[in-house]
């Protein structure tokens, strides 16, 4: 059963936290994270793309990019734009988006579950990426972006964040430039934080739904850490790592889509034949775009028109947890085979585009210059967590999570 600890977060002072939180360094570029920043010294991206603060042009990788971030996370710990609590503490962060609710608890992870595979992980990582977090953990001497973890509900553990929530006045209320709302608690009873711990003592596993680059490096900063020290007691910060972790039941998954530039040689017509192989076509005659109401259906635009297809019986294994998959369905029969991308990882004629940006984008796309999309119903947690119960890995770019943890928030010294 995996652990978790209660920590001494560092957090923003309360009447900061809307210009200090900020979105995950990973989903904004540096152009677009300065432009966000120019009027706002109190942003986390400071810290968590600290490029932006050094004169162009600099690579994201530069030495130089870690050791601002150390020095502008130190200025903020320094003029107390962040405090540190004074006892452990789990905290409780909540998201609304439109509508929907989701609750889950900060706390630390155990690097040896994730090593032992209490944490499962259902992809793989980069090396360049993996390197980058580590460097950054290694140079500010924390975790600044948690690991977003899932694990299967249970009732008792709800019911003691209901409970909280109810009774509680958050630390934290506000709404973010997205229209996502994020409300925190502070859990300082020493009774309920016990309580807490041993219901998930219970809990077999958690899972990686996003931050799988985060885990790892957050785990080799760790394992080197040890190993400078020798006698380490693996109590020490650097043996867990900062976790935001969900019931998976709340957890909303939306369609990861792909573009494509060219057809590999092949005109529409022949494109449109091979297809017709492996899955039915038929002319969408809907208003706006196609948008899969099931597994095994995928829309496609071509040529300012969309199209439905559905795999045709014997294009995957049924039994098969990650050949099944709508991703795996679509890039076994139709992206690998017909328009050659063997390797969706590298290959430069694909691109994802993420479900919160909406089917209008691919059109926009390939209007632009693209040349065929590809639109698919959403992956589910629950195939995500029989991927990893099978100790199997997702093609890239399987799930894309909404809403995202915001940044800067709570911070985890190590």
């Amino acid at each position: 059963m995996p652990v978790i600890k209660p920590f001494k977060a560092f957090r923003p002072q309360s009447n900061l936290i809307t210009k200090v939180a900020s979105a995950p360094y990973d989903v904004l570029n540096s152009e677009e994270a300065r432009q966000l920043v120019k009027d706002n010294p109190y942003s986390f991206l400071h810290v968590n793309k600290a490029e932006i603060d050094l004169e162009l042009p600099i690579d994201h990788y530069d030495q130089r990019v870690y050791k601002k971030a150390r020095e502008n996370l130190n200025r903020m710990i320094k003029e107390k734009i962040y405090l540190q609590d004074k006892q452990e503490s789990i905290y409780i962060y909540q998201q609304i988006m439109k509508g929907r609710v989701q609750t889950g608890l900060v706390v630390c992870a155990s690097i040896d579950d994730y090593l032992n595979g209490k944490i499962k992980k259902h992809e793989n990582t980069r090396e360049d990426k993996e390197k980058d977090r580590i460097n950054h953990i290694d140079s500010t001497g924390a975790n600044t972006g948690p690991v977003f973890l899932a694990y299967k509900t249970k009732g008792e553990i709800k019911q003691m964040i209901n409970r909280w929530t109810k009774e509680k006045v958050p630390v934290y209320d506000f709404t973010s430039d997205d229209d996502i709302t994020h409300i925190c608690w502070i859990v300082d009873d020493g009774q309920t934080i016990e309580q807490l711990v041993r219901a998930f003592a219970e809990i077999d596993y958690f899972y990686i739904a996003d931050g799988h680059h985060r885990a790892a490096a957050a785990t080799k900063v760790g394992l080197k850490r040890r190993e400078q020290l020798k006698k380490y007691t693996g109590e020490e910060e650097f043996n867990y790592f900062l976790s935001v972790i969900f019931p998976h039941d709340e957890l909303y998954i939306m369609d990861y889509n792909r573009v494509v530039s060219d057809l590999a040689g092949n005109s529409e017509e022949e494109f449109i034949r091979k297809i017709s192989k492996k899955f039915t076509i038929e002319k969408y005659r809907g208003r706006g775009p196609y948008r899969p109401g099931a597994r095994q259906t995928f829309g496609m635009y071509l040529d300012n028109c969309w199209y439905k297809l559905t795999a045709k019986p014997g294009t995957f294994n049924k039994e098969d947890v990650v050949n099944s998959l709508d991703v795996s369905i679509l890039q076994n029969n139709l992206l690998g085979p017909i328009l050659g991308i063997k390797d969706p990882r590298t290959d430069q004629r694909i691109e994802f585009i993420g479900g919160i940006k909406g089917l209008k984008e691919l059109e926009k796309r390939v209007q632009a210059g693209m040349k065929v999309a590809f639109s698919l119903y959403p992956t589910s947690i629950e195939e995500l967590m029989a991927v990893a119960d099978a100790g199997r890995l997702m093609p890239p770019k399987s799930t894309w999570f909404e809403p995202k943890l915001r940044s800067g928030i709570f911070i985890h010294k190590i």
